[in-house]
């Protein structure tokens, strides 16, 4: 007994050892002499106390070939997984689950897409060749060192980085912004199914357009919309799946000098996106003569998305722009393969592609494409005895020399420059706000908008042979909404809908505009002078007046539906509530579970599960829902399903008392017990921390969230009954006073690393929960005072014969 008491002493210590060595083996090294082949002198990556490398380079194409060897060191899986997603080829390490999100990016064309764009490009130009530097770093840190623990658990095998992998990426990315996928399919089904007076509460309107009546629609049958139902939960589905981001909204703004305390610019940005292990942005600071950029990188990108120096700096939000169109064909119906167009039968192209499933084999996949773009009924691998729909994309349909646009605004320092990147950028939509030393203010709106025809609705599916699917190119980047030094002197971007200077249209699917209006109220204020203090305050503000515009008209209602004397307590509380979304506040709770009881006893009824379940998820509810409060006549409040005619008052009554049905079961009778921090929290979840035991691992989490839907400090979730998860918010927060650039402040949600164990894994998880601001370190005085290790890296020598 005692032998073996000492055998597995030493057996477990062996195991101790040999995890440790492992776990060592994996992290990042930031210390030390490192070869990295094609550099033409030595780099010094000095490291700050967040892990933020600091890249000082003798010239460009070294900082960027170190920028992508560092950004490997602490995101290789990411960049791996996002590939993978962007390809449709995620079911080879990750099994059957993830095939029909491979054939929903596959029928995409995303990387058939990026492979015809690498072709077009000039192997020569500085963008190119910045790109090709930096995926040599990536390529020789994969080559060289060992990879992570998730190529280990998954089996990946290591290929190279190519550079039409960075534009598949930009293809999810404008993927992400397309919320014409969930949304069409559902506002057509409504219009068909229930009529036309069901559309009225939705913001569909296009003032500039003038009344017209809603063109023509194809008539779908039952088949068609169970499939299109099923695409608009898969590409739902596709954004939360595998935990990588979608963009969801933003906050930007920037003042000039007559609106800031030291009298030069101001920029702010806090770009809204699901939150996911590790972060979506990976900070650096690039140095080399002539250049110099404090930026926000994607994975598998050398072009900062955010970024900023002593002279310049910008950030961005999501335009939301629709630019993503479908349109049901006629079909032969001697012939699937052929659908009618310019009065001839066209045979639809097809190609044959092979998805490799892990521990499966392959499955076959054949993709149509029309003359309007792909055949989107091939994600679901079905097309007999189906309406053929195609789908028309700005982003596969224009040059989008979007390279050349973040190259350029990445040295962007004068009105002319940032204007003139800006207008390079075709797709996806994204609001450009930018800032100089000089004093210049400047906001663009980014993106190729499709002309269509005068009869044209794109919020619904459109019908090929209307003259409603036309389109006639590209409206000019001067008709794009855009301001530069206006006389108030400040600009928000908040993704609510934009004005176009020459009054084109602008469809598409806007964010409410309370969080706007909440940022313009406090930042039109006169006597205020911003500083980076207040400007802070003002990112972390909760509040907005959505709650009682959505309130108000429902009071009297909600009334005559009490049943105890508490309930009116209740009742008069949320009536003067001011709509903030404080941790210990029962008051969110109590709201936020009645608008979901709402849409629920409202709708359900009407559009059945599925269909709820997608409208739930589009951006048109928010907006949609104060419309339908303050119309005691509309149609919705009536019982579908049985025919009964009720009244708004009736289907109030039984959301409320649904709402507290629900919160009594799940919290308690006591309200106290129903605070917001308990019932609304954020866990950064990693791609592959949603089973157990890995979701122990490797996600972070969870906090009690201090934000809300829509507020400016926009944590969000779907809608649903409580306990709620946060889904998207701040993916970070920066202030940036050109009086001291140097100085400029932000925050990263989770950390600089990717690696598990690695130190700087989550240690921002809790500062950013708090609300807390670290300082981007930009002189080279600050740079050394907290430079915690330093990495050099060195020309690889030529092997000995």
């Amino acid at each position: 007994m005692k032998r073996f008491a000492i055998f597995c002493s030493v057996l477990l210590g062996c195991a101790v050892l040999a995890a440790t060595w492992y776990i060592q083996h994996k992290l990042p090294q930031r210390s030390g002499t490192l070869p990295l082949s094609e550099l033409s002198a030595a780099v010094d990556v000095h490291y700050d106390e967040r892990g933020v490398p600091h890249i000082q380079a003798q010239n460009e194409l070294d900082a960027y070939r170190a920028l992508g060897y560092v950004h490997a060191q602490d995101r290789l899986f990411q960049m791996e997984i996002m590939r993978r997603l962007a390809r449709g080829e995620l079911s080879e390490v990750l099994g059957a689950q993830t095939v029909p999100l491979d054939r929903l990016f596959r029928t995409l064309r995303l990387h058939q897409h990026a492979q015809q764009y690498v072709q077009k490009l000039d192997v020569n130009s500085p963008p190119v060749q910045v790109l090709q530097a930096y995926l040599d770093g990536i390529n020789h840190y994969q080559a060289h060192h060992a990879l992570p623990m998730e190529f280990d658990v998954l089996g990946i095998n290591p290929r190279p980085y190519l550079l039409e992998d960075t534009i598949s990426i930009a293809g999810y990315l404008a993927y992400s912004f397309a919320a014409a996928f969930r949304t069409d399919p559902t506002l057509s089904y409504i219009r068909q199914e229930l009529g036309e007076d069901y559309l009225t509460i939705f913001d569909l309107a296009q003032p500039s357009a003038g009344e017209l009546p809603y063109p023509a629609q194809a008539q779908l049958s039952n088949t068609d919309w169970t499939h299109l139902h099923r695409i608009a939960q898969l590409s739902q589905e596709a954004l939360f799946a595998a935990g990588l981001p979608q963009f969801e909204g933003s906050n930007a703004w920037v003042l000039d000098g007559s609106k800031t305390a030291s009298g030069k610019p101001l920029l702010a940005g806090d770009p809204h996106i699901s939150f996911a292990v590790p972060a979506v942005w990976y900070e650096a600071h690039l140095q080399a003569p002539g250049f110099e950029l404090y930026g926000h990188f994607q994975a598998l990108n050398p072009f900062a998305l955010l970024g900023h120096n002593h002279d310049f700096g910008w950030s961005i939000t999501m335009f939301q722009n629709d630019d993503l169109d479908f349109i049901a064909l006629k079909s032969n119906p001697k012939d699937p393969q052929q659908i009618w167009h310019d009065n001839a039968w066209h045979t639809l192209e097809t190609q044959t592609q092979w998805i490799a499933i892990k521990d499966q084999e392959p499955e076959k996949i054949t993709l149509h494409q029309s003359p309007y773009g792909p055949i989107i009924n091939d994600i679901l691998n079905t097309q007999n005895d189906e309406t053929p729909i195609a789908m028309w994309w700005a982003f596969l349909e224009t040059d989008n020399p979007i390279l050349d646009a973040f190259y350029e605004l990445n040295r962007a320092d004068t009105l002319d420059k940032a204007r003139q990147a800006s207008s390079k950028i075709h797709a996806p939509g994204l609001n450009i706000v930018w800032g100089n030393a000089r004093g210049d203010i400047g906001w663009w709106a980014a993106a190729k908008m499709p002309i269509r025809h005068a009869s044209a609705q794109p919020a619904f599916i459109l019908d090929s042979q209307s003259p409603a699917s036309k389109k006639y190119g590209f409206y000019p980047f001067s008709d794009n909404p855009q301001e530069e030094n206006p006389a108030r002197g400040y600009i928000v971007s908040a993704n609510y809908r934009p004005e176009s200077p020459n009054k084109v249209p602008l469809p598409g699917y806007y964010n409410l505009a309370d969080r706007g209006a909440r940022l313009l109220d406090q930042l039109s204020q006169p006597h205020i002078k911003w500083n980076q203090s207040n400007s802070q305050a003002l990112q972390l503000d909760n509040r907005s007046g959505y709650a009682q515009r959505l309130l108000t008209p429902l009071i009297e209602d909600l009334h005559k539906s009490v049943s105890a004397k508490g309930e009116t307590i209740l009742i008069n509380q949320l009536a003067q509530w001011s709509g903030n979304y404080d941790v210990n506040s029962y008051l969110p709770t109590l709201f936020t579970e009645f608008t979901y009881q709402l849409l629920k006893a409202t709708m359900l009824d009407e559009l059945g599960e599925e269909v709820f379940a997608n409208l739930l998820r589009t951006r048109i509810i928010d907006s949609a829902l104060p419309v339908l409060a303050s119309d005691a006549l509309s149609p919705w409040w009536h019982n579908h399903s049985s025919g009964e005619q009720q009244t708004r008052q009736q289907v109030v009554a039984q959301a409320w008392r649904a709402t507290l049905k629900h919160l009594l079961h799940t919290f308690g009778p006591n309200p106290k017990h129903w605070a917001w921090g308990e019932a609304y929290t954020l866990t950064h979840t990693h791609p592959l921390g949603q089973q157990s035991p890995l979701d122990r691992l490797l996600n972070v989490g969870a906090f009690a969230a201090p934000g809300g839907h829509e507020v400016p400090n926009n944590y969000s979730s779907s809608y649903g009954s409580a306990p709620w998860a946060v889904e998207y918010g701040p993916s970070t927060r920066r202030v940036i006073d050109f009086a001291q650039p140097e100085k400029s402040m932000g925050i990263n949600p989770v950390g600089q690393s990717g690696v598990r164990f690695d130190r700087h894994y989550a240690d921002q998880a809790q500062p950013y929960i708090k609300g807390q601001y670290f300082q981007q370190h930009l002189s080279a005085k600050d740079v050394q005072a907290h430079t915690r290790s330093t990495l050099r890296l060195v020309p690889e020598l030529p092997p000995t014969e």
